[in-house]
């Protein structure tokens, strides 16, 4: 038995992978089998790609990025630490595709005394 490797069951390699998730895999933060879900209830289509949930998480991930990004900047801007309602909707508005996008949006703002 000199020279020869034992290949009886599975390497340590194989025994150790673990199975991730479609979210890990694609290296996004929304979660991709919930927007899955969520399309399948909504009967939004008869049929739906593997790939359709895997693309809107990574669309509703890039907007809110994109959305909290320029909500800091207006919150730089004015001086302020904290991104409030009002940055988000004034980073919304000065932003000329967002402005389009969100249009029929309304954001809601709670009064000072309800916190």
């Amino acid at each position: 038995m000199s020279g020869q490797s034992r290949r009886e069951g599975p390497s340590d390699h194989q025994r150790r992978r673990r199975t991730r998730s479609r979210t890990a895999r694609a290296d996004l933060v929304f979660s991709v089998s919930h927007l899955e879900r969520r399309l399948l209830d909504g009967h939004y289509s008869q049929r739906l790609s593997a790939n359709a949930p895997v693309y809107l998480a990574a669309i509703i991930q890039y907007l809110t990025a994109t959305v909290l990004e320029l909500a800091a900047d207006e919150a730089h801007k004015m001086g302020c630490r904290r991104i409030t309602p009002q940055l988000l909707d004034m980073a919304i508005h000065n932003n000329a595709l967002l402005s389009g996008f969100f249009d029929n949006i309304t954001i809601s703002v709670m009064s000072p005394g309800m916190q």
